[in-house]
């Protein structure tokens, strides 16, 4: 039995030459072609800058720390994402506070995090990190509005979003990751993510200050810059504690090939997307598209009353759905450290309901039809 998985990388010939002949170069790591995928990133999502990280997690550790989050700050997120968008508060020694989302989109709930942040004195949160979860774009002008009035920063995590964007105010397209609302944009090049790099991230910012504060802890914290005058060119200082967060060289070659064809990835995403509604619309539900967004499609969820023997019907005919998230709140971790009685119930109906249908840019008609009629023979009993 052919299986069909829930995502899958694309990788063709023009991606292998380029990581061949970057094997090949002088340069494995700390070369050109890191610089390279940066300025070519960092023009896709029109931001400033860019800056290269070896995953996604590093990327939002190393955000939180060129924000100044300390020990016993708090910043609120979404319970459902992946861990990691909940855990570099923690890695900072910070409070993780858990708004609830809204029900029809599944993102983090713009009321729900007004409402928290009001029935606190002033100054109680220092951030905030919205997801653009599935792919879908948080509207980031109205959380900028929201985080302005309380002084708040805004790591906007697009994991899940290279190319999605939302139509601000003023009717301009604000692809995720821009900077022109958040302070820094976190983006993942996991094999099931948009732009494969077998691991990887990438961080956008258009402010200078944390662009070059970014680079110095991305990289140990050392630097070269204007030291060769008074010392010789071996000569560097590390200015503060950072980390080896960097990015190889063949890893960045295969990255500017992904993503050279990412447009095309999410239009056929895109086009999958359309075939599942069609196919399900008055019948399931799925996750709302506003008008104002286009949705970059990681992930194509729908909610079911009986989702596990829905998973377990669909693995028996080789379709490998998966679940997208146990919410973070609700983990022995976070439950052992005071969430027990979190109040989420969106995100708690959500995940007892949620499933994550195939959806990659190869996956075929022919087995996206498949995937269709093993869903309808399902609900159809």
């Amino acid at each position: 039995m052919n299986k069909i998985p829930y995502g899958r990388q694309n990788i063709d010939q023009k991606d292998i030459d380029a990581v061949v002949t970057t094997l090949q170069s002088d340069y494995l790591t700390q070369g050109p072609k890191v610089k390279e995928f940066e300025v070519k990133f960092a023009e896709y999502v029109g931001a400033k800058y860019a800056v290269a990280v070896n995953n996604a997690t590093s990327g939002l550790h190393l955000s939180v720390l060129a924000l100044n989050l300390y020990k016993g700050d708090r910043v609120i997120t979404t319970p459902i994402t992946f861990a990691a968008s909940a855990n570099c508060i923690r890695y900072a020694g910070a409070e993780v506070w858990f708004a609830d989302i809204a029900p029809d989109t599944y993102l983090l709930d713009i009321n729900s995090v007004k409402e928290l942040i009001e029935s606190k004195p002033k100054g109680f949160f220092k951030g905030i990190i919205p997801v653009d979860f599935a792919g879908l774009p948080v509207n980031m002008e109205e959380f900028r509005a929201l985080a302005d009035i309380h002084n708040l920063w805004i790591i906007e995590d697009a994991c899940h979003a290279p190319g999605g964007y939302f139509i601000d105010s003023k009717s301009e397209k604000n692809f995720c990751g821009n900077g022109n609302y958040a302070d820094i944009g976190v983006f993942s090049f996991h094999p099931v993510k948009h732009i494969a790099c077998g691991e990887g991230g990438m961080l956008t910012t258009n402010s200078k200050e944390l662009y070059e504060k970014l680079l110095l802890i991305r990289t140990h914290g050392i630097t070269k810059e204007n030291m060769s005058e008074n010392h010789g060119n071996w000569y560097y200082e590390m200015k503060e504690l950072g980390f080896n967060y960097r990015l190889t060289d063949f890893q960045s070659a295969l990255g500017i090939t992904q993503l050279a064809k990412n447009n095309e990835g999410v239009a056929r995403r895109n086009e999958i997307s359309v075939a599942y509604k069609k196919a399900f619309e008055g019948k399931i539900k799925f996750q709302y598209l506003p008008k104002d967004r286009y949705n970059a499609h990681h992930l194509f969820i729908i909610e079911v009353e009986d989702r596990k023997e829905l998973y377990d019907f669909l693995h028996s005919k080789g379709v490998l759905a998966q679940i997208h998230y146990v919410p973070v709140h609700t983990m022995p971790y976070y439950k052992k450290i005071g969430y027990l009685d979190a109040d989420l119930k969106h995100a708690e109906k959500y995940y007892s309901r949620c499933i994550s249908l195939p959806m990659y840019p190869t996956l075929s008609n022919k087995e996206q039809d498949l995937v269709i009629d093993h869903v309808n023979q399902f609900i159809n009993g």
